[in-house]
């Protein structure tokens, strides 16, 4: 196998994977999806109250209006066998009401409704025999993705679970799935993971033409190291190791997926799961809970609703943090961040406190005076380019690093009842007061247009050297065209004459940068809205 990789053999990518990779991007996950998978706590053990009793915590805790949008029901959910058509069904006395029922529920909450499946006969329950039937996908790929369609799925997990098939069966049959989810016409966030029984395929190539997100390692478990290098089960320090060196795969749109997190389901310290936290943070992983939200202490929620962090994972650039240095004991990664900053993470791998320092320029940064903003405390301190920390055994302090003498603002959370997770771009510097005055310009683009909707993206751009400190957008939407959500922005209306205004977190854009909101919207997409002009202070 690894001699055949080695030749290009089974790494080649068929033309027509490589032209599905920017479809991927239109309409869902150009952030790493933020939500809470049922699996972790609760295995085959659900039912339609529990994912309800979690929906709600989600909202109640305020964890939905901080970005926890999805809400994944995961194995076990489907009768064990199908109609009498070949179509799924629910398990009538876990899901009395019906998956789609569910999704509705899930939508009305301001969430969106995750769902499991895999790609061959059975599902992983049902190949570990913990579950009876045998109802995965093979064959039915078209007919499922329609079935989830219509129930308003908005996320699928799909999981190989079996030792058969090559590297090169793996992304065909994965790639089957995909494009029938294309079809469908509705945004579905992808996750995949290859690695269930199987040889450990995630981490051999860069799955990004073929899924939003991809699974790096074996399953993790709520320990800090289980000595596995890619085994079943995997600790925290055991899944970083694996994932840092696939920094370069991600992208908006396309994320390297570590596995749902433990924080919150003991087995670790506190510093142990605000590691944990951070590092998923820093690797633009997917932040998908599998803790029991119904029943959160106060240490889990200061970590999970850590705003500094979350806005470092959601950050437009995508990226993930690129190694700059590991000693064994002191690892230092850096995340670029979309208005200039930098995050920087001293991660002490040994078992006793330590220093970690590494340098401004040493992560691309250039100057001779920097901002840090402890992303744990929120406090500021200044530095000629020296950034160094004291850090506790397998503890991480992770900063943000601003190359100026005005730091970016704290983010705060949303306040759109429905956020979403995408593009939330990060605040940007005060400019200087002798800087030219700032001013707005609005620039509409088509995202994705599935006929009987369609998602819209407008750009706000300042034209000036000085900072707009807010702004206004107004445009008038074809007839027939209604909006059903809206992100980074606050609207006004929903039909005909709308305006948007900035929402609390965006914070000023910058002299000659700019800030996106989107949405999505009832109707056809083929109109552009008309009359899109801006204004700011």
């Amino acid at each position: 196998m690894k001699a055949l990789l080695a030749a290009g053999i089974l790494a080649t990518v068929p033309i027509a994977l490589q032209d599905q990779a920017v479809a991927l991007e239109n309409g869902v996950a150009r952030t790493p999806p933020m939500g809470w998978n049922s699996w972790n706590t609760f295995g085959c053990n659900i039912s339609e109250t529990l994912i309800k009793q979690m929906a709600d915590a989600i909202v109640n805790s305020g964890l939905r209006d901080l970005g926890y949008q999805y809400v994944v029901v995961d194995d076990c959910w489907m009768n064990s066998t199908r109609d009498s058509a070949g179509n799924l069904q629910a398990n009538a006395s876990r899901f009395p009401s019906g998956m789609k029922a569910l999704g509705d529920y899930l939508h009305g909450k301001g969430l969106k409704f995750g769902i499991y499946q895999a790609p061959l006969d059975k599902t992983c329950a049902q190949y570990f025999n913990s579950y009876p039937g045998a109802t995965g996908a093979q064959g039915h790929e078209a007919q499922d993705a329609r079935q989830f369609a219509a129930w308003g799925v908005d996320y699928l997990k799909y999981d190989w679970c079996s030792p058969s098939g090559t590297i090169d069966d793996q992304v065909r049959t994965f790639a089957k799935m995909r494009d029938a989810l294309a079809a469908t016409g509705r945004p579905i966030v992808y996750s995949i993971n290859s690695n269930s029984v199987h040889s450990k395929t995630g981490p051999q190539r860069n799955w990004g033409d073929v899924a939003n997100m991809w699974r790096t390692t074996e399953d993790i478990t709520n320990k800090w190291d289980t000595g596995q290098t890619n085994g079943y089960p995997m600790g925290i320090q055991n899944i970083v190791n694996v994932t840092v060196p696939l920094a370069s795969y991600a992208k908006p749109g396309a994320f390297n997926d570590p596995d749902m997190m433990e924080v919150g389901r003991g087995g670790m310290t506190d510093t142990e799961m605000r590691s944990h936290f951070a590092l998923w943070a820093m690797m633009a992983s997917p932040l998908i809970l599998g803790n029991d939200v119904r029943n959160m202490d106060a240490a889990t929620q200061t970590i999970l609703k850590n705003q500094n962090l979350v806005a470092i994972n959601q950050d437009s650039l995508g990226q993930q943090a690129r190694q700059i240095s590991n000693d064994g004991t002191r690892r230092v990664l850096a995340k670029k961040l979309s208005n200039g900053d930098v995050a920087v993470a001293l991660f002490n791998q040994g078992g006793s406190t330590t220093t970690i320092s590494t340098t401004a320029s040493a992560i691309g940064m250039s100057g001779g005076s920097f901002i840090l903003r402890d992303a744990w405390t929120n406090t500021l301190s200044g530095t000629n380019g020296t950034i160094s920390a004291s850090v506790p055994a397998h503890g991480t302090v992770v900063y943000r690093v601003s190359g100026d003498t005005t730091p970016s603002p704290s983010p705060t959370p949303p306040q759109s009842p429905t956020p979403s997770p995408s593009l939330t771009p990060s605040p940007s510097p005060t400019p200087s007061p002798s800087a030219r005055p700032g001013g707005c310009t609005a620039t509409y683009r088509l995202v994705n247009d599935w006929g009987t909707g369609f998602q819209g993206e407008v750009t706000v751009a300042n034209a000036g050297s000085s900072a707009i400190n807010g702004w206004t957008v107004t445009m008038t939407l074809a007839g027939g065209q209604t909006i059903s959500s809206l992100w980074n922005g606050v609207n006004t209306g929903t039909s005909g004459a709308i305006t948007v205004k900035n929402a609390a977190y965006n914070g000023a854009v910058a002299g000659n940068g700019s800030t996106t909101f989107g949405f999505t919207a009832n109707g056809s997409g083929s109109a552009a809205p008309t009359g899109v002009t801006c204004t700011s202070p």
